[in-house]
C-alpha cells in the first residue's frame, strides 16, 4: 500500500529538487483534499480535484472522452474515503497526483483512467471484475498489472521471483511500467519525513532497478527527476555541494549560455531555417557528472541548447548551418536520428565553442522527436490493440484472450524476457537483471540480410550468436566481422555487419572458454545450463589426448624427396621444411654443406633472404612425380568430433597421414598441423580443397616458415 507517503510540504532532503522543477505545475494537495471530502460531483460535469489533470490532458489530446475519467475520478475517492496519508491528507491525493505526473506527459485516457483506479483492487473492497464492468478489459489488465507490482516487498528475501513476475507484466504492456514509475516518483517526492533508514532503502532500490527502467523505457522527464531525488537521499554531501555550485551560477550576472542561444539563434534566422531555441538547465544528478568530467564549471556547462524543428531535414539544416557559422567541436557530434538509441530516443547532439573557451551542447530535434525523449513509451499511447481490434467488443474494449502484439516494444525488453524464463533460479535471475540494467548503451549491427540486431555495449560475436539463434548458437563455429574472419571472443562495434557460421553436426556443443567472453543474459544462461547438463564434457576445440597423433618421425621431420632433378653429378637432394615444395611447384635450389641441395619454392621467404647474402643457386626441376610428402596447415574454428572429421576427409582422398599435431586452442581458433604422403603431387589441389570443405575449417595452407634457414 502506498499510503504510508508523506506530506511534500515537510522537510525533507529532497524538498530542494523538487523546489527547483517551478515550470511544472503540482498539485495542490490541501485544496484537493479537501474537494475528495465534499464527495464526488454531479453525473453531468467533472469533479473540480480533477481540474489539472483534465487541462493536462487535453493539451495533448484535444479530443478525448473524458467521461472515463469523471467516472474512474468517482470510484477512486468514494472507495479510498476515510483513507488517509501519513501526512494527514485523504489518500485520493496520492492516485490524483501519479494521473496528473502521467496527464502531463501525454499519457492517453486508457493509462490515465487505470492510475486513477491503480490502488483500488490493493487497497478497497473494489474487484477486477467491478472494474472490467465499468471500464473495459484494457483498463483492468493494466490496473491487475500495477496490483502485482505494489505486492513487491523490495526488502523481503522473495523479492527477486516477485520482480520476475512484475517485469513479465511489464513486458506485456508498458503501460504497466509506466503507472508504477509514476507512482514511486511521486512517492519519492513525499518521503521526507520517513526514517532515515528507510528512505535510504526505498532510495537505493529506486536507483538499482526503477531508474534504469525508466532510461530504457525512454521516460527522461521521471528518469532525471527520479536521479535527483535519490541522489539528495543516498549522497547528500555532494547533493549540497551541487546545488551550490546551480545557485552560485544562477546568481551571475552574464549568461554565457543565453548569448550562445542568441547567436544560434540569428544564424538560423538569417538561413531562412524555422526553429524554438530554448536553454535546457541540466538536473543535479547532470550538473555532478559534468563538474567531475570538466573539473571548473562554467557558465555554459550548466545546461544544453535545445533547438526544435519541424522536420526530420530541418534537422540536418540546422546542424549544418552551426557548423557553418560557429565553431563546433566536431568531437561532440552524434546522430541518433539516422540510429536511435533503443529507448526510441532521436536527436542530433553537437556543440559550439566561443573565442572565450565557453563549449555549449547543442541538441537538435523535431518537435515529435522531443515528445519521445521526454516522455518514451508514454508518448506512443496504446501501441497493442489493433483497430480491428478494438472494434471487436461491443464496448469498444479489446477482448480479454488473444495474442497482444507490440511492434514498438524496446528490443531490450523482448530480449529480458526472452532471457528471463531461461534463468535457472531467482539469485541468478536477479544479479543477471542487476548486470544487464547496468548497461547504459545499446549498440546497433547489421545482419548480412540488412537486419539489424540491437546489442549492448560491449558485447561479442558469442553474444549476437545467442541474440539471434538462442540456443541453436550451440552450433555457431565462427564468425565474419565487416566481411573478415573474427574470433567469437571479437567486441562489436556500432554498426558492424556480422555474419555468424553455423555447423551442421546436431551434437555441436559451446566452449567453456565462450562465458569469458559472453556478457548478455541470455548467452550466459545458455552456455551455464549446457555446461551444467554436461559437466563430463571437454571443451569441445580440444581434441581429446587418446585422438591426437604424435608426429612419426619426431618433431623434426622433413618431407621425403620426390624425383627432383639437379644439374649437380653426385648431390644429395632434400626438400627443403619451411615450404615443402611439391609438383607442379615452381622450385629452385641451394648447395649447403656435405654435398646436399636443399629446394625451395620459389616464392619461399627463404629464397629471398640467401638470394640477398650472394648465396649461389642450383637449376633443379621435377622427375617423377608419382608420390610425395607435404605438410599441411589446417585453421579451424573449436567444434566438437573436428579432427576426426578431418581425419576422415583426408583418408577419403586417399592420403595417408604421416603425423598430425593439434595445438592448445586459443580464442576458439585451432591450429591443425599434418603431413602427408600423397600417392600424386598433382591430386594436392583437390586434397586442400577437401579439407576446407569439413565444417568448422576456414583455411588450409601449405607449411611456410618464414624463420626457416637452409
Amino acid at each position: 500500500m502506498s499510503a504510508e507517503a508523506t506530506n511534500p510540504a515537510t522537510p525533507g532532503p529532497i524538498t530542494p529538487a523538487a523546489q527547483r522543477r517551478r515550470g511544472r505545475p503540482r498539485i495542490d494537495l490541501r485544496r484537493l483534499g479537501r474537494a475528495a471530502l465534499l464527495g464526488p460531483a454531479a453525473r453531468d460535469r467533472l469533479p473540480d480535484a480533477i481540474g489539472h489533470v483534465v487541462e493536462a490532458h487535453r493539451a495533448h489530446h484535444p479530443d478525448a472522452d473524458l467521461d472515463p475519467l469523471r467516472r474512474a475520478y468517482v470510484l477512486a475517492e468514494s472507495s479510498h474515503r476515510g483513507q488517509m496519508r501519513k501526512s494527514g491528507e485523504p489518500y485520493i491525493t496520492h492516485p490524483l497526483a501519479v494521473t496528473l505526473i502521467l496527464a502531463q506527459l501525454g499519457a492517453e485516457t486508457t493509462t490515465l483512467t487505470a492510475s486513477l483506479l491503480h490502488d483500488t483492487v490493493e487497497d478497497t473492497e473494489v474487484t477486477l471484475d467491478q472494474v472490467r464492468e465499468e471500464f473495459g478489459e484494457e483498463v483492468r489488465y493494466l490496473v491487475d498489472g500495477v496490483t502485482k507490482l505494489e505486492k513487491v516487498d523490495y526488502g523481503a528475501a522473495a523479492e527477486p521471483e516477485t520482480f520476475r513476475k512484475m517485469l513479465v507484466a511489464t513486458g506485456s504492456d508498458v503501460r504497466v511500467m509506466s503507472i508504477k514509475l509514476a507512482d514511486r516518483l511521486h512517492n519519492m517526492r513525499t518521503l521526507g519525513v520517513m526514517r532515515p533508514e528507510k528512505q535510504e532503502r526505498i532510495a537505493k532500490v529506486t536507483k538499482d532497478v526503477l531508474i534504469p527502467l525508466a532510461e530504457r523505457l525512454g521516460v527522461q522527464a521521471l528518469k532525471t527527476e527520479l536521479e535527483d531525488l535519490v541522489f539528495a537521499i543516498l549522497r547528500p554531501g555532494e547533493y549540497a555541494r551541487t546545488r551550490e555550485l546551480v545557485v552560485e551560477n544562477s546568481s551571475r550576472a552574464d549568461d554565457p549560455l543565453a548569448e550562445i542561444a542568441e547567436e544560434v539563434r540569428a544564424v538560423l534566422r538569417e538561413a531562412g531555417l524555422q526553429a524554438e531555441v530554448l536553454i535546457r538547465p541540466r538536473h543535479f544528478v547532470s550538473v555532478h557528472r559534468r563538474s567531475l568530467k570538466r573539473g571548473e564549471m562554467r557558465g555554459a556547462d550548466f545546461g544544453r541548447l535545445l533547438v526544435l524543428v519541424n522536420e526530420d531535414a530541418d534537422c540536418y539544416g540546422v546542424l549544418g548551418e552551426l557548423h557553418t557559422c560557429l565553431t563546433p567541436v566536431v568531437s561532440e557530434f552524434k546522430d541518433f536520428i539516422a540510429v536511435p538509441k533503443f529507448n526510441l530516443y532521436q536527436s542530433l547532439h553537437t556543440a559550439v565553442a566561443r573565442p572565450d573557451g565557453q563549449v555549449a551542447e547543442v541538441l537538435i530535434r523535431t518537435h515529435q522527436m522531443h515528445k519521445v525523449a521526454e516522455a518514451g513509451v508514454i508518448a506512443l499511447g496504446n501501441p497493442y490493440a489493433s483497430p480491428a481490434e478494438e472494434q471487436t467488443d461491443g464496448d469498444g474494449t479489446r477482448p480479454a484472450d488473444g495474442e497482444r502484439a507490440d511492434p514498438t516494444r524496446p528490443g531490450w525488453l523482448s530480449r529480458l524476457l526472452d532471457w528471463q524464463e531461461a534463468a535457472p533460479d531467482p539469485d541468478t535471475f536477479w544479479s543477471t537483471l542487476r548486470e544487464d540494467l547496468a548497461q547504459d548503451r545499446e549498440i546497433t549491427v547489421f545482419r548480412p540480410d540488412g537486419g539489424t540486431l540491437g546489442l549492448p555495449a560491449g558485447a561479442s560475436c558469442v553474444d549476437a550468436a545467442y541474440a539471434l539463434y538462442g540456443e541453436d548458437a550451440h552450433a555457431c563455429i565462427g564468425a565474419r566481422v565487416n566481411g573478415r574472419l573474427a574470433r567469437l571472443s571479437t567486441v562489436l562495434s556500432d554498426g558492424d555487419t556480422v555474419q555468424l557460421l553455423m555447423g551442421q553436426d546436431p551434437a555441436s556443443e559451446p566452449s567453456r572458454e565462450w562465458l569469458e567472453h559472453a556478457h548478455t543474459p541470455v548467452a550466459r544462461i545458455a552456455i551455464t545450463r549446457w555446461l551444467a547438463a554436461h559437466p563430463a564434457s571437454a571443451a569441445p576445440s580440444e581434441a581429446p589426448a587418446a585422438t591426437r597423433r604424435p608426429a612419426a618421425d619426431g618433431p623434426a621431420a622433413r618431407p621425403a624427396a620426390a624425383d627432383v632433378v639437379v644439374d649437380r653429378p653426385g648431390a644429395t637432394v632434400r626438400l627443403a621444411g619451411c615450404c615443402t615444395p611439391v609438383p607442379p611447384d615452381a622450385i629452385t635450389g641451394f648447395p649447403v654443406r656435405g654435398g646436399v641441395v636443399t629446394v625451395h619454392r620459389v616464392e619461399c621467404a627463404a629464397v629471398e633472404r640467401m638470394k640477398g647474402t650472394g648465396r649461389a643457386e642450383v637449376e633443379v626441376r621435377w622427375g617423377d612425380t608419382s608420390e610425395c610428402r607435404v605438410t599441411l596447415y589446417a585453421e579451424s574454428f573449436g567444434r566438437p568430433h573436428l579432427l576426426a572429421d578431418l581425419t576422415e576427409a583426408i583418408a577419403l582422398e586417399g592420403v595417408a597421414i604421416v603425423s598430425a599435431t593439434v595445438e592448445p586452442p586459443s580464442q576458439q581458433r585451432v591450429r591443425h598441423t599434418y603431413t602427408l604422403e600423397l600417392p600424386d603431387a598433382a591430386h594436392l589441389p583437390a586434397l586442400m580443397r577437401a579439407m576446407r570443405n569439413v565444417p568448422g575449417v576456414f583455411d588450409v595452407s601449405r607449411a611456410q616458415h618464414q624463420s626457416a634457414t637452409s
